[in-house]
């Protein structure tokens, strides 16, 4: 096991009517907020009157910046932060999923660097301070409402990347499960999902940490008990409340810590699919992880034997992968790239910008031979199958 040292400073309040202690939480970080959100939704499901009664209660002055992507970009960053540089504010409220709580973490370290968004995500810029976070999750997957990191994506330069900084922890993150009952069936399966390859991510890192394998299998085990019965009853608190619960522990340090490093391969390939064609993240994520898995298994069958074994009853990798297949079209996920809507002609495309971003896992290094099995096996599913 690694040397590792544990920081989480995120406080999280989990549960039925958190939110009505937001006013009070917000009082002891200012009186301007800079409320980020995205397309709408929480204004049609009550939940932007929620919050904002909260902020009124609290004397609260509110700049807004609605209308970040569901992949988003670093445009809307710089948007916000001018915004948040305009009105001085004194902390920010981000209110949705992960795509909105990620461009507020980096808004919040562009405010006060004077610098843009864009040259913070490349390390260009180093940002000494940041201002306060905290998080309203309105869509239970990525795990952002509790770590330090955040993705943004630039069309421009065809990249989409992640950062990480302890500067971006939310200050506090408020968890309401049924702030989730209006996610539609889709997006709930792309959320679980994104939290089963979080787990399988750090999973898949160097090292050797037992304990926190063993974290991995009981949050996957959670999205295999509780993921398809919550597709079949969406208002169902208790079972958003495990669903969301297990997407924080995902990707909040807890199935990582005694490890090298993560792999985070598969989430490469997904950056390129979403960057490319706006494809949901997780969905993309469905399709690439079995692909993945038939290649990385010839450079360590053992470690996709032991994961099958925890979680189904399998003996080989191949099982293995066939399970996870199983599972994913049993959430409906979709499996191939047909499903995303992503045309064979695409193959050569895809390809290319696989190379040009250097996807590669930190664990598992991809060849270039290897991206473009991987690239065949997603719209084949054929073992065999490949370019040369």
């Amino acid at each position: 096991m690694e040397n590792f040292t544990i920081y989480n400073p995120t406080q999280l309040h989990f549960g039925r009517g958190v939110t009505d202690t937001l006013g009070k939480t917000i009082e002891k970080y200012g009186k301007k907020v800079l409320l980020m959100y995205g397309k709408g939704s929480i204004k049609r499901n009550g939940i932007y009157d929620k919050v904002t009664e909260q902020l009124k209660l609290a004397g609260a002055e509110i700049i807004e910046y609605g209308g970040i992507k569901p992949n988003p970009v670093f445009e809307d960053v710089n948007e916000a932060a001018a915004l948040g540089k305009k009105h001085n504010v004194d902390v920010i409220l981000a209110v949705g999923g992960g795509s909105v709580i990620d461009s507020a973490k980096i808004t919040a370290l562009t405010i006060p660097c004077d610098d843009s968004a864009w040259r913070i995500m490349i390390k260009m810029a180093k940002p000494q301070t940041a201002v306060p976070v905290i998080a309203v999750l309105t869509l239970a997957a990525t795990g952002t409402e509790m770590n330090p990191f955040a993705v943004l994506q630039n069309v421009q330069t065809h990249k989409k990347i992640g950062y990480g900084n302890p500067l971006i922890y939310p200050k506090h993150s408020f968890l309401d499960p049924a702030f989730t009952f209006s996610v539609s069936r889709e997006y709930t399966a792309y959320g679980i999902a994104d939290l089963i390859a979080h787990a399988l991510e750090n999973y898949f890192g160097a090292g050797d940490a037992s304990l926190s394998d063993k974290f991995v299998y009981s949050i996957i085990r959670e999205a295999m008990e509780f993921g398809p019965a919550l597709l079949d009853d969406l208002h169902s608190y208790d079972l958003r409340a495990k669903i969301m619960y297990a997407a924080t522990n995902a990707l909040n340090g807890l199935t990582g810590y005694g490890r090298v490093v993560g792999d985070w391969g598969v989430h490469s390939i997904g950056h390129v699919l979403s960057l490319l064609y706006d494809s949901p993240h997780g969905a993309t994520l469905s399709v690439a992880y079995p692909a993945w898995m038939k290649v990385v298994k010839e450079k360590d069958p053992g470690r996709i034997s032991e994961l099958g074994k925890n979680l189904f009853g399998t003996t080989s990798p191949d099982d293995t992968i066939s399970a996870f297949e199983n599972l994913f079209r049993k959430l409906s996920c979709p499996l191939k790239m047909k499903d995303l809507g992503i045309d064979e002609d695409k193959k050569d495309e895809i390809i290319d910008m696989m190379k040009k971003n250097k996807v590669d896992g930190a664990h598992f290094k991809l060849s270039h031979h290897d991206i473009e099995r991987i690239v065949g096996l997603m719209y084949s599913g054929n073992q065999n199958i490949y370019f040369a």
